[in-house]
């Protein structure tokens, strides 16, 4: 599996972006997917993830009622809006692959796409 991700940008605290992945591969929808970020000098941390099925969902605590992760199986895409925007959700924004569980640990997932610069504004 490929992933691409893209959507990034500047926003001003308490406005919304939406992240895109795009995925190859025929089997895109037998993966979890998820999203992960990385600040400068922080380590890579847990955002979301969604089953393959699109059923279930899970979020860090940071995220929770602001951040909404979907999927589109037949696209091979995987969404991430994020509203209610803070400027310590600045980071380097990643979605990555996994076969099963919903699991947020970084070791975890198989695939990784490039990152996608989200840069909030205060």
């Amino acid at each position: 599996v490929q992933l691409q991700a893209f959507g990034g940008g500047l926003v001003q605290a308490g406005g919304s972006l939406r992240l895109s992945c795009a995925a190859s591969g025929r089997t895109f929808s037998t993966y979890t997917m998820g999203w992960f970020r990385q600040a400068p000098g922080k380590e890579r941390e847990f955002v979301t993830a969604i089953s393959w099925s699109g059923v279930s969902t899970y979020y860090a605590d940071s995220v929770k009622g602001r951040f909404t992760i979907s999927r589109d199986n037949a696209k091979n895409a995987v969404y991430l809006q994020m509203s209610s925007l803070k400027p310590e959700d600045t980071a380097l924004y990643y979605c990555a692959a996994k076969r099963y569980g919903l699991g947020g640990e970084n070791y975890e997932y198989d695939y990784w796409g490039q990152g996608t610069q989200v840069t909030v504004s205060s």
